[in-house]
């Protein structure tokens, strides 16, 4: 792809600053791995540490989980969901129960390669139903009764803070919401047009103003904005050579931009992206099969190009979402707001196969799967193993996923 190609598709998305071999290819059972307690984390040299990215993928709305890794033996689900059931041709199956939903299929050679960690029953107690809070207590980390401003991501870098020499501490890609990098004391470029990077380098510096807080911040961030504006360009990302073609839709845009990012050694720790339309409560038979094949797709073309490109073992990718849907169908096409649901965790240094455990659907609370493993233990495994941070404030174990 040439630079024309690249600005024009990039278009659409002004910088504001606001890996490892498995046992086997059998499904790894959670209790089957080791487990990296809360007060332990592995030591890193922080040029070891900071070469490591974080790539976050946000299901936004609410995946639907069952539908998604699928309980395909089960005749619960099949009851629960005479309509949006999956039958078994349209089922990848992983082990005699559970498997993908076949428009998953580009990311099957990751999980027999055992470079793909499959989280079950993600979720947390005290379920929030309302998509602005439970995001918020999966943006901040937080209890179901605890509010917070900063974000997990900015919470964690207080602990230890990426070079200043950064390019940012955090890039945030397309039009999505900052979620877990939002902090007062963390650098987040948000990323929708690469174009205009050369705006922000151009901009004059506002005279500070220390009797004026509010613009002392806006100094202080406009700082910020032309700094990532200038290491970004230095690395002509619209110049990279990355030998795939991605999706021409928003989230593959988003990736090729990652891709970019990842492959011109923009030193980023922390990549954010999203998929937007998971609310599936009408539509879901044509709307959630879009959305995954929209993710399959788009994740398949970035781990093809950062592996061809050398980079798979320093990035782990990880998805998340405000909530699951209800195991029982609705009468309007679709599934209404849920608990649990399973999550994703790639890269070239992670022990693929299943972590936790999948909510039996014959034991249901108020007609909600009980969640089985807490979502801050994928933030504890990004803490702790990937980046060897404490994360005091997190009380979970990790998975013990990454090599």
């Amino acid at each position: 792809m040439n630079r024309r190609q690249f600005l024009r598709r990039a278009a659409g998305l002004p910088l504001l600053m606001l890996p490892a071999a498995c046992r086997s290819t059998e499904a790894m059972r959670f209790s089957d791995v080791p487990i990296v307690p809360a007060c332990q984390a592995p030591t890193f040299e922080d040029t070891e540490r900071w070469n490591k990215v974080l790539v976050l993928v946000e299901l936004a709305g609410g995946n639907d989980g069952l539908n998604t890794v699928v309980p395909y033996s089960d005749a619960n689900y099949h009851d629960l969901r005479p309509t949006k059931a999956l039958a078994r041709e349209n089922v990848i199956q992983l082990d005699e129960r559970l498997g993908f939903n076949s428009l998953l299929e580009p990311l099957l050679p990751l999980w027999k390669s055992c470079q793909m960690a499959v989280a079950l029953g993600v979720g947390y107690p005290g379920p929030n139903f309302s998509h602005f809070r439970s995001i918020d207590i999966w943006d901040t980390a937080s209890g179901s009764n605890e509010f917070l401003s900063e974000g997990w991501i900015s919470r964690l870098f207080a602990e230890a803070r990426p070079p200043a020499e950064f390019a940012a501490d955090a890039v945030v890609l397309g039009r999505n919401a900052i979620g877990p990098v939002k902090g007062k004391n963390i650098r987040t470029a948000v990323l929708n047009n690469p174009n205009l990077l050369k705006v922000a380098k151009r901009m004059r510096k506002l005279p500070m103003a220390e009797e004026n807080p509010a613009l002392a911040h806006l100094t202080g961030v406009q700082t910020d904005a032309r700094h990532a504006a200038r290491v970004i360009l230095e690395k002509h990302l619209e110049d990279v050579e990355l030998g795939t073609e991605f999706p021409e839709d928003a989230f593959g845009q988003q990736m090729e931009i990652a891709s970019r990012l990842i492959v011109s050694s923009s030193p980023v720790p922390v990549i954010k992206t999203a998929i937007k339309g998971f609310d599936t409560h009408a539509g879901q038979s044509v709307d959630h099969p879009e959305l995954l094949a929209s993710l399959a797709n788009g994740l398949a073309a970035f781990v093809q190009t950062v592996k061809a490109k050398g980079h798979w073992d320093r990035v782990l990718v990880m998805t998340y979402s405000e909530f699951g849907r209800r195991p029982k169908e609705n009468d309007s096409d679709g599934t209404d707001h849920g608990t649990s649901a399973p999550h994703f965790l790639m890269g070239g240094r992670v022990r693929g196969g299943f972590y936790g455990e999948q909510p039996p659907l014959d034991d249901l609370v108020a007609r909600n799967l009980k969640h089985r493993l807490h979502f801050r233990s994928l933030y504890a495994t990004a803490a702790r193993e990937w980046w060897g941070l404490k994360a005091d404030f997190i009380k979970e174990k990790g998975l013990g996923c990454i090599a």
